[in-house]
C-alpha cells in the first residue's frame, strides 16, 4: 500500500527538524510574557507547539498512534486558537517566492510526510496547500493537526468540506469546521501568481472582490465564493458552461486569457481535480492544475505533485 511510511524517513529524522526549533513560526497569536511557541487551552494548559508537531509527526513511526500521542483537547485548543489566525489574515493571502505550492492532500498522511521529506520541512521551506487535504483518506486528524501548527508558513487555502473522521481520536466536528469557515480563499504571490482551490469565475472582475471577501463564511450557492472553490477548466469549451459536478461552472481558454489580461497576472494554480502526473497546464500555460495525492485513495496511478517557486518566479515540478 502506498500509505507505509516511507522506510528512509526514520525518527532521527522527524527529531532533527523539530529540534533546538526556537526560529519555528508557529499558529500561535502574541501572548504576553509566554512564548510565541506554546498555546493556550479553555483549561489554562500550555502546550509546546513544537512538541505537538513532534508528536503528531511520530504517528507515523511503528509503535505510535495520534490517540496515543496527542489529547483530544489539544487538538480542540489547536483549532481554536488557529482560527483566530486565520481572522487576522487577508482573505487574499499575499505571499513573496520563493514558495512551494501544494494541490489536493485527502488525508492521506504518509504522503505529506514524503512531501516534506523531499521539499524540506517548515519552517525552512515555506508552504502554500490550496485545499482539499481532508475527506478520503484515513488520516484526515493527522493531516489537518499538522497543517495548523506549521500555520504560520502554511496559509491555507480554503476546501469543501467532506468529514475528518480519524481511526485514532474522536473530536467535536464543529470546532474543526469553525476553522475551516476562517480560511483564506485566495493566494497571489508576488502580484503575479493567482491561486485559489477550484477556479475562476464569471463574477470575478478585479482583485480587490478577492480582498473584501469576509469570513467565516459560508459559501452560498451560486457565488463568487463557490466557483473559486468548485469551478474546473475544460479543453472542450469557449466561455462558461454548467459544471457536471453540479456546482458552479467550467471554463474555456478564452476565460483564463481574458482573465489574466483584466487581473494582470500571468499563472493560475489551482487544484481540485485529479491529473496524471501530479501537474497539468491549460490555456497555454497560463493555468496550471496540481495534485499532491499519488495514487489517490489506492484507486488510481497518478503521480504526486508540487510546484516550486522561485525568487524570479520561474516555476519547476517536484514528483513524489
Amino acid at each position: 500500500m502506498h500509505h507505509d511510511w516511507p522506510s528512509q524517513i526514520s525518527e532521527d529524522t522527524v527529531l532533527r527538524q523539530h529540534q533546538s526549533s526556537g526560529n519555528v513560526q508557529t499558529v500561535c497569536l502574541p501572548m504576553r510574557g509566554r512564548s510565541r511557541d506554546c498555546i493556550l487551552d479553555e483549561n489554562a494548559t500550555w502546550y509546546d507547539v513544537d512538541d505537538l508537531i513532534i508528536r503528531i509527526l511520530n504517528v507515523a513511526m511503528p509503535g505510535y498512534s495520534l490517540v496515543n500521542g496527542v489529547k483530544e483537547g489539544e487538538l480542540m485548543n489547536l483549532c481554536t486558537v488557529v482560527r483566530q489566525v486565520f481572522l487576522s489574515q487577508a482573505s487574499l493571502i499575499e505571499l513573496q517566492p520563493p514558495i512551494k505550492i501544494c494541490g489536493d492532500i485527502h488525508g492521506q498522511y504518509a504522503d505529506v510526510l514524503r512531501l516534506f521529506d523531499r521539499s524540506g520541512f517548515p519552517p525552512t521551506v515555506n508552504y502554500l496547500f490550496l485545499g482539499d487535504y481532508v475527506d478520503r483518506g484515513q488520516q484526515n486528524l493527522e493531516c489537518i493537526s499538522l497543517f495548523f501548527c506549521y500555520k504560520n508558513v502554511i496559509d491555507d487555502i480554503k476546501a469543501p468540506g467532506y468529514g475528518y473522521s480519524s481511526r485514532c481520536v474522536s473530536i467535536d466536528i464543529v470546532i474543526v469546521q469553525d476553522a475551516f469557515a476562517t480560511l483564506p480563499f485566495t493566494g497571489l504571490i508576488a502580484g503575479k501568481i493567482l491561486c485559489m482551490h477550484g477556479g475562476l469565475s464569471p463574477k470575478l472582475k478585479s482583485m480587490d472582490q478577492l480582498r473584501q471577501i469576509t469570513r467565516p463564511i459560508d459559501p452560498p450557492n451560486p457565488s463568487l465564493h463557490i466557483d473559486l472553490l468548485w469551478s474546473d477548466p475544460d479543453n472542450y469549451i469557449r466561455g462558461w458552461a454548467s459544471n457536471c459536478r453540479g456546482v458552479s461552472y467550467v471554463f474555456g481558454k478564452d476565460v483564463v486569457v481574458e482573465m489574466s489580461a483584466l487581473l494582470d497576472i500571468e499563472l493560475v494554480a489551482r487544484a481540485h481535480q485529479v491529473v496524471q502526473d501530479g501537474y497539468e497546464f491549460f490555456a497555454n500555460k497560463k493555468l496550471v492544475t496540481i495534485f499532491s495525492a499519488p495514487h489517490y485513495c489506492g484507486q488510481f496511478d497518478n503521480a504526486g505533485a508540487i510546484m516550486n517557486v522561485d525568487e524570479n518566479l520561474m516555476c519547476s515540478f517536484t514528483n513524489f
